[in-house]
């Protein structure tokens, strides 16, 4: 039996993660079929109705043009425009989980979906309405989903999430984490570049 799992913890709406996509999507190829991918959610900012402070809008448009400067990762800037911001990403990691409680590969599903939406379509994944719509997206109940958003057991999900990325020491986002056997072999801690990150995992496979 192969006892390893590699560990994804990130936030679909931490700009780093979206920019560091490509490289999970060369590191689950890496992956034999025994070896799961593991989306813990990581949980940037809490649940909140405010308006988004210009101030935090600046920063958060910086870091896009960051992301931009070092991955390349494209963004669609209408978002500033076409939605008001909020600063609450805690709705879309419970997306996640709650995706994950229909059927298990719709976890991962949900999560690259949101990033699509946000980033890419300028949708706002803070909203509800945008969530439900997503999860019809990607062919899940809609009426199972809004209801298992609002229960008892994903609040619980999302925090057995957190606990877990407390566990693995994870602080930063995107962190992979390859726990192989008996060893944990830390793969990235915040953003790094793909090939350091997909040379290390390879390592990891063959020892």
């Amino acid at each position: 039996m192969n006892w390893s799992t590699l560990y994804y913890v990130g936030d679909p709406m931490c700009s780093w993660c979206w920019g560091f996509q490509k490289t999970l999507e060369q590191a689950s190829e890496m992956l034999p079929g025994d070896i799961p991918i593991r989306y813990v959610m990581g949980g940037l900012a809490k649940d909140s109705d405010e308006p988004m402070p210009e101030e935090t809008k600046t920063y958060i448009q910086g870091q896009w043009r960051a992301v931009t400067d070092r991955t390349g990762a494209e963004f669609n800037w209408d978002f500033w425009e076409r939605c008001e911001p909020r600063r609450s990403t805690y709705p879309s990691c419970r997306a996640v989980i709650a995706a994950g409680e229909q059927f298990p590969e719709s976890g991962g599903l949900m999560y690259h979906r949101i990033q699509r939406a946000y980033y890419l379509e300028g949708r706002n994944p803070s909203d509800m309405e945008t969530l439900v719509d997503l999860a019809e997206d990607i062919g899940l109940d809609k009426d199972v989903f809004t209801s298992d958003m609002a229960s008892p057991q994903i609040e619980k999900g999302l925090q057995a999430d957190f606990a877990l990325r407390r566990s693995l020491a994870a602080n930063q986002f995107p962190s992979l984490v390859f726990e192989h056997r008996d060893d944990i072999i830390w793969l990235a801690s915040g953003y790094d570049d793909p090939e350091p990150v997909l040379d290390m995992l390879s390592a990891a496979l063959v020892s």
